[in-house]
């Protein structure tokens, strides 16, 4: 088995990889949070981790995999006003709807997202508010060790507690005025300290979304939520954490501190952040205008798997700048490699492949999810002099981890109609008779029928003709 090596940003280098227990490996997911249309943003972060779990699974493993649903918890800040909110209840208020229908509304929208740009399903996407004895329980374990305390019904985790503060992120004890600057503005009046984190919050007047709890009705921090579930489904311990890189603090960092504060062990082995995705050069914002959606793609004219093409083109942890130029030239290529795909399989069946560039594939994507280099590799097998079911072979194989419909693409292609059969019959023998008029004149008609025709040594071939928007 060809090594596996991954970029761990908690100890800031590429390391191997190595599971807790041989030949599974267990990868938790941070989510969305369920109040609106996720951005193309969040899916490239999703998609770094669907790279991940199929470069896995294509090595062997079999992967345990959990990604949860957000549906409360997650507050946000009004910098104008200095008052937190949680989205969710805003979004219902807004749109005359409970909480619950908006959290359900929404993702089911990302889950039809992340299918439109084949994420592979995750075994469980556990919700936020379907966790709240696991959140309590945590949050009663840390006051018992003295690693929380209670105001007024909320509860805090006290940071200077907990002396490994600061691991993963760099925002250690020791760099207090660097951490401060980090944290966003508090809104809570009632801590010891600025930075120490809810983990419980007492629920205000008139609040749908609460719960009971040893210090009253309230609801969960967000960050307890992920501690709670991935260790719910995981366990107290567990291989791999991924998320974006806007997650490693205060986010990740919480986790590490509220988990192994409660534990008294390391909580994650290897910890992935996805480089952020830029659109025209500039952050995602609503006051840029320039936050897209998938649906913004497909309402452009464009294959959803353009937009995965684009970000294989790119290392997962390097910013990605999107522009509707990028995006076609992605559309362009991937077409283009449909097209080569079409044109193997109406020449035959694959069934062996070429083992030079699986090698080279296999040690490009083991190598902290080199995707540049894998689609290089690719380029170069189709340029290559290898028969066409060679390639194809090899290409499906590598489409178990690029995920870019490879085989559905040929397979709906070979499936070629008997009448353009017969006008590729008609003009070869034009052909043969030397009548170049009619046998042009075949062409275009073939063509009007979807299909392309490849003059070659052994006898015409056809391409199934793909539009760059499609």
């Amino acid at each position: 088995m060809t090594e596996i090596f991954l970029t761990n940003t908690l100890i800031r280098k590429k390391e191997k990889f190595v599971p807790i227990e041989k030949g599974t490996v267990g990868i938790y997911s941070c989510g969305p949070t369920v109040y609106r249309d996720i951005h193309i943003g969040n899916l490239r972060t999703y998609l770094a981790a669907d790279i991940l779990k199929r470069i896995l699974i294509y090595n062997g493993y079999k992967v345990k995999h959990i990604k949860n649903i957000t549906d409360v918890g997650h507050m946000r800040t009004d910098e104008r006003q200095g008052q937190a909110f949680d989205p969710i209840i805003v979004e219902a208020l807004k749109q005359g709807k409970t909480p619950q229908q908006i959290a359900e509304t929404y993702t089911q929208k990302f889950l039809e997202d992340e299918k439109r740009v084949n994420i592979l399903p995750a075994d469980v996407y556990p919700k936020a508010t379907e966790h709240i004895k696991e959140m309590v329980e945590l949050t009663k374990a840390l006051l018992d060790k003295g690693f929380a305390y209670e105001t007024e019904g909320n509860v805090y985790f006290d940071v200077k507690k907990f002396e490994r503060y600061g691991v993963l992120s760099g925002n250690t004890l020791n760099k207090m005025s660097k951490l401060l600057a980090a944290v966003r503005v508090a809104t809570e009046t009632d801590k010891k300290d600025s930075v120490d984190f809810a983990l419980w919050k007492k629920a205000e007047e008139g609040r749908e979304m609460k719960w009971a709890s040893p210090w009253g009705e309230g609801f969960p921090g967000w960050h307890i939520e992920c501690s709670a579930m991935s260790m719910k489904h995981l366990g107290s311990h567990f291989d791999v954490h991924t998320g974006g890189e806007d997650n490693i603090f205060p986010h990740h960092e919480d986790e590490i501190a509220q988990s192994e504060a409660a534990t008294g062990k390391k909580f994650v082995n290897y910890w992935l952040h996805a480089g952020f995705l830029l659109v025209d050069g500039k952050k995602m914002a609503r006051r840029e205008g320039n936050v897209y959606t998938v649906s913004d793609i497909v309402e452009k004219g464009f294959n959803p798997l353009a937009f995965r093409y684009l970000c294989l083109t790119a290392h997962y942890r390097s910013r990605l700048n999107f522009t509707w130029k990028s995006l076609e030239a992605a559309a362009a290529a991937l077409n283009n490699l449909y097209r080569e795909v079409t044109g193997y399989a109406t020449t035959d069946i694959p069934k062996i492949g070429c083992a030079e560039y699986e090698q080279r594939f296999l040690e490009a994507v083991n190598d902290d999810m080199n995707t540049p280099a894998a689609l290089s590799i690719v380029q170069e097998l189709v340029d290559s002099d290898y028969p066409p079911s060679a390639k194809l072979q090899s290409l499906y194989k590598f489409d178990e981890v690029l995920g870019l419909d490879l085989q559905q693409v040929a397979g709906e292609a070979a499936e070629v109609p008997v009448e353009v059969k017969n006008l590729v019959e008609e003009r070869e023998q034009a052909r043969k008779e030397e009548d170049f008029e009619k046998a042009d004149e075949l062409r275009r008609e073939i063509a009007k029928k979807g299909y392309e025709v490849v003059d070659a040594k052994g006898g015409p071939g056809l391409k199934k003709i793909i539009s760059d928007q499609s």
